[in-house]
């Protein structure tokens, strides 16, 4: 890792410490970053600062008008152990977010890595679906204590933790590998109002191209991934913005469906631990 600007760190301080306080923030707590290698800096540098380890990373688009300035078309964020939630069926789900900040409901398919891939590896099409050990339905819940966090765009999503703040997963989908992309539907519905529905093909490559997306991205960074390691592989029918006590339902047809309500998130302990949501 570089040495960090005094720009950059400020900004990774902030974010850390209105994480830990449920807090929001008004405004971006610095100046925005020029490039999105700098942005994964401050991500890097608030990730060793972060009082959980890291379970998986969550891979989300650059909307379209981005793209050009930045030079990417995805970028990554961390998903911490202590935020992957696992499901059972007919369960209902209490997910906390910032409730002066932003938060959003994503459908997501998530693939969980079956071998290591270190530092160095070649990454290939062909490696990609040899480390695919499953593919799962899930959902993401994408909050942060900046409201305007998707406003100014993916440098800013970089540099707050990638914008998440959670991982429902879900169970495998039977013959992912031999399904068709067109059959493996996805909708999001936010207090009983569709806001979402499409397949897996509307994700750019499929899981399987953001997965090695992802791989790639990695070596670069310098990042390993280990074995069972949860790459949440995009929002597939859309970012879809709520408020705390919105009630939601994600459904992926006959693979699974979750219910879930979002509610306000209450500061983390002394000890590291989060506390209980309000």
């Amino acid at each position: 890792m570089h040495a960090l600007t005094p720009n950059q760190k400020s900004i990774s301080d902030a974010f850390v410490s209105a994480r830990r306080k449920a807090a929001g923030l008004p405004q971006y707590p610095g100046t925005l970053p020029g490039s999105m290698a700098e942005g994964y800096e401050i991500q890097d540098y608030s990730i060793s600062r972060w009082p959980d380890a890291v379970a998986g990373w969550k891979i989300g688009l650059v909307p379209p008008d981005f793209r050009e300035a930045v030079g990417a078309e995805r970028l990554v964020g961390p998903i911490f152990a202590d935020l992957v939630h696992s499901h059972t069926e007919g369960q209902l789900h209490d997910m906390p977010v910032f409730a002066d900040g932003f938060a959003a409901v994503e459908a997501e398919f998530v693939v969980k890595l079956g071998a290591d891939v270190p530092v160095g590896t070649e990454i290939t099409p062909e490696l990609a679906r040899e480390v695919a050990a499953s593919l799962h339905v899930g959902v993401e819940i994408a909050s942060s204590p900046f409201p305007g966090i998707n406003d100014l765009g993916p440098i800013c999503v970089i540099s707050d933790f990638g914008n998440n703040y959670g991982l429902i997963l879900g169970p495998e989908i039977a013959n992912w590998r031999t399904r068709p992309l067109t059959d493996l539907p996805a909708k999001v519905e936010i207090d009983g109002v569709t806001v979402g529905e499409t397949t897996a093909a509307s994700l750019p490559g499929g899981p399987l191209g953001a997965l090695e997306f992802i791989l790639r991205l990695m070596q670069v960074r310098g990042i390993a991934l280990p074995r069972g390691s949860l790459i949440s592989t995009g929002a597939v029918t859309g970012v879809h913005q709520a408020e705390v006590g919105a009630k939601s339902r994600v459904s992926f047809g006959a693979d699974g469906a979750f219910d879930l309500e979002l509610s306000a998130l209450s500061p983390m302990a002394e000890t590291g631990s989060k506390a209980a949501s309000a």
